[in-house]
């Protein structure tokens, strides 16, 4: 079912979407939207909504998956729509399961070539968590003048090293550590840290969560409730997920402060990406915990 205005989303029975895994698809270009796609109907999710506005073609699903793709007709790039429309779906869905994603990503979980999204938020229930922490991992073109976007699937790049955490701080005077809650840093919005706002230098996401009544999710990705924001729980060190993506290349690419200060991504600790969970496992970018 398609839905031609975000509020016409908001008016939909929460009944008539069915059960999760549920997948949010922010289509903020048209680049790489159809392998984004791809990429989370090969992984399992129930459904899928697609935020787009009114002007762009959204590919069909595979056969395989027909009915299990929507559209939300709304302005992906106006400011907040994000919150709005992943806040709408938490607000209709409790208890399921929530992934969102914006074109030219693609979330990885451990062993995901051959498990499914439903396997994995099964054993992430059975261990008492309501989260994954997923980690956005910079994916670029080696070559810019062939790839002048930054964009190329066949040959993406990453950075091997240089990721970083640091103590995450709140309360009214920004003084209080919160407890297993750190800030993650590295990839692009590292190396490349002068063209990125502060705001939006960090790399850590709660990509994948259980929806709760009166749950929210806030600008600085991350959610209302602080628990949902830990990286793993007390007694042992939690599965975690990456979100490998194109975002932060093509904007560098794009804006015009820093296109031309930027001929090429590669430094040498980039290496070439091969699709697989176990290479980002081996990084260091994510970890299985228990599951094995």
């Amino acid at each position: 079912m398609d839905y031609p205005t975000l509020n016409s989303f908001r008016s939909a029975p929460g009944a008539s979407l069915g059960k999760g895994p549920f997948a949010v698809l922010i289509a903020e270009d048209r680049v790489e939207l159809a392998s984004s796609l791809d990429h989370l109907h090969s992984l399992g999710f129930r459904s899928i909504f697609v935020v787009a506005p009114d002007e762009f073609e959204v590919p069909d699903a595979p056969d395989s998956a027909k009915g299990s793709q929507h559209v939300i007709r709304h302005p992906s790039r106006q400011p907040g729509a994000t919150i709005d429309v992943v806040n709408a779906l938490i607000a209709k869905v409790p208890g399921q399961w929530i992934h969102y994603c914006y074109n030219g990503e693609y979330l990885f979980f451990p062993f995901c070539e051959d498990r499914t999204v439903g396997e994995l938020v099964t054993w992430v229930m059975e261990e008492r968590r309501e989260a994954v922490m997923t980690y956005v991992i910079d994916l670029y073109a080696g070559d810019l003048t062939a790839h002048p976007n930054a964009v190329d699937l066949d040959s993406a790049l990453l950075d091997s090293s240089g990721y970083y955490a640091e103590t995450r701080r709140g309360g009214d005077e920004g003084d209080e550590v919160m407890e297993r809650q750190l800030n993650f840093y590295g990839g692009l919005r590292w190396r490349f840290e002068e063209h990125v706002a502060k705001p939006k230098r960090r790399i850590d996401r709660v990509g994948l969560f259980q929806a709760q009544p009166g749950l929210t999710l806030r600008p600085d990705h991350t959610l209302s409730n602080e628990e949902l924001n830990t990286y793993s729980c007390p007694w042992h060190h939690s599965l975690s997920a990456s979100i490998c993506s194109f975002r932060v290349a093509k904007a560098l690419r794009t804006n015009p402060g820093s296109r031309h200060d930027i001929p090429d991504f590669r430094w040498h600790k980039s290496v070439q990406f091969h699709w697989s969970s176990m290479q980002l496992m081996e990084l260091g970018l994510m970890e299985p915990g228990q599951w094995f």
